[in-house]
Parts: structure tokens; sequence; C-alpha cells
């Protein structure tokens, strides 16, 4: 807390974020990254029990202005960006640029996740264990020899499962390159094949920095139907995931394996320097090796739906507290007070 006169003054913390605007388009997903104001009403509410003081700051075309006109001590940021590949660094760098302070990793961390190919590029120089896969910038692109069937398809640039489908998944040639043709159409950027790995699926949360980062107990995402470990945690399933999935936390793992899983996240946490808060998923085989599938280092916060709190919840950390842990942290980092 700022101190003033021996009495205790709170932050004045801007919370920047994008809005659905419920946009119609041709694909379904097309705010999918985005939050609602029920999000976002949810995370002020609970910067507020802290005893700070919260400005919205939508981040759009105004958000400079916004900025200019509001003196805030830290800022809160879920702003997924506006467009491209680096739309989670515009804020971030912003911020940077300003030297205001800002909660979770920074524009060069946002960027690298986003692209998924460079995110298994530079983790593969880390021996962290990844599916095999191909970077496919246009239609008729020769694909690799040596790439096995079934194969899952994927925009290469995107989050919340956006351009992943219950058909993501290919079992041919000919399936792929109709798929890799919808996708071209849709989504306008690079796609991202990769083997595709038959067996359970893990997503793992992880909050902190430096000693004090604290890697979260997995949790499994267990379907319902079981299509022989076909099953994908596609845009549907997460939309209206009671009906598809449940979650299991801890997960049933031996110890061995569920302690295997999480020292290969905090492992990513460290190479990829993410700052704050992360969740990243994986995939286990059938002889139980775990395959890093992808990071997010702005994971939803969506009380009650997104798979990040609901990790924390699982191990005991309700949502106000979750709020708090990552503001504490990033106070942490530019030297500042935690708020109680």
């Amino acid at each position: 807390m700022i101190e003033l006169d021996g009495e205790a003054s709170s932050y004045r913390v801007g919370l920047a974020f994008n809005l659905k605007k419920g946009i119609q388009g041709s694909v379904e997903d097309i705010e999918a990254e985005y939050d609602s104001i029920d999000t976002v009403m949810a995370i002020k509410n609970a910067l507020e029990a802290t005893g700070c003081q919260v400005e919205l700051m939508e981040a759009d075309h105004t958000f400079l202005d916004k900025l200019k006109r509001t003196k805030v001590d830290i800022v809160f940021n879920i702003a997924e960006g506006l467009g491209g590949r680096g739309r989670e660094a515009h804020v971030p760098a912003i911020l940077s640029f300003l030297g205001i302070p800002f909660t979770g990793s920074d524009e060069t961390t946002l960027c690298i996740a986003l692209d998924k190919a460079l995110t298994k590029r530079l983790l593969t120089s880390f021996r962290i264990l990844t599916p095999k896969h191909q970077l496919i910038s246009y239609q008729g692109e020769r694909i690799r020899r040596d790439l096995k069937f079934p194969i899952i398809v994927k925009p290469n640039a995107e989050g919340s499962s956006k351009g992943i489908s219950s058909m993501a998944v290919v079992d041919n040639m000919e399936q792929l390159k109709v798929l890799l043709e919808r996708n071209f159409r849709l989504y306008s950027q690079p796609m991202l094949i990769e083997e595709f790995i038959p067996g359970r699926e893990f997503t793992v949360g992880v909050i902190g920095n430096g000693p004090e980062t604290r890697v979260f107990t997995p949790m499994e995402i267990v379907y319902k139907e079981d299509r022989n470990g076909r099953n994908i945690y596609s845009f549907d399933v997460k939309k209206d995931y009671k009906k598809y999935v449940e979650y299991v936390c801890p997960p049933d793992l031996s110890l061995e394996l569920q302690r295997e899983l999480m020292d290969i996240a905090g492992k990513v946490y460290r190479a990829l320097q993410c700052r704050d808060f992360a969740r990243m998923d994986f995939r286990m085989s059938k002889d139980n090796r775990f395959y890093f599938i992808e990071i997010n280092p702005l994971p939803g916060l969506a009380p009650g739906y997104s798979d990040y709190p609901m990790i924390a919840e699982f191990c005991g950390v309700e949502y106000n507290t979750l709020i708090k842990m990552i503001l504490n942290s990033a106070l942490k980092r530019y030297g500042m007070a935690p708020v109680m």
C-alpha cells in the first residue's frame, strides 16, 4: 500500500480489457478471446475488495487517451489486443513504453507465446517434448513426409481454442487439404499442423515469480464420451463444457507422474520468461510421456468458466484471493508494497 501520513492508501489500478461486442460474422468464434462484462466486473470487485480504486480501461483505439487522462499506479492487464500476430503485446508494449507497471508477462513473452510454432521451436531447445509439427503458410505448401496421421490442424496465432473444431483432427492427406483450405479462408493466417497425440489431456496453472513461483496441481480434462483418446478440447466443448467434460483435480496419476508434469510446466514457465501467472496444456501418450501442446500467459479469468480459476479453486484458492495473488506478484516485481 502507499503510505500517506502513517496511514495506508489504496492503489489506483487500471483494468485493461477487450470486451465482447456480440459481433456477427462468418466465423462463430470471432470474439472467443475477448471477455464479457461479467468477467470484467468480477475482477473489478475482487480488486476493490483489497481496497484498491479501479478504473475501467477498455483497450480500444482510445486506450492511449484514457491513460493520459487517468493516472494509475498499476494496470491489471487482461487485454487481448485488436488484431495481428502481436496483438496480445499491444497493451503491455504501450505500458512498458510509458513506464507504467502492469500485471502479467511482458510484450516479448506474449508475442512469442501466441505464435504456436515459434513457441515450440524455442521450447525444443530446452528439451521440452512437443508433437512433431509443421507451419503451413499457404495452400499447396509441401507437407513433411515424416508427419504421421492423425494430424490436428489449428490457426498458428489464436487462443481460446479459436479455429479448433470437432473436425480439427484428420486421418489422411485429402482431409488435411480440405481443412487447410477452409481454415486459410476463414482465419487468413498460417496453420500449424502437428501429430495428434491420442491419450489424456491436462492443463496446468502457474502463479508467481522466481523462488515464490507456485505450480498448481494439474487438472485433467475428462471427456464424458471417450473417442478412443481422440477427443479434443475444441471451441464447442469449451463453450458448453458441462455437457462434454468433467474437470478432475488432482488427476488420477501417480505422485511421480504428477510431479513430473508440474516440473515440466515450471520449466516451460521459466524458459518463456512468463511473469505472475500462466496456464499451459499437455497431452499424455499411452506410454505415459507428456507432450507440451501450448501455453497461455494471459489465461482467461472468468469465474466459474475459465480453466485457470477452476484450477486455483481446486487447489484451495478462491477467486478473490487469486486476483489478489496475481496483483501482489506484479507489485512485488516492481518493488511496490503488496495489498492486504
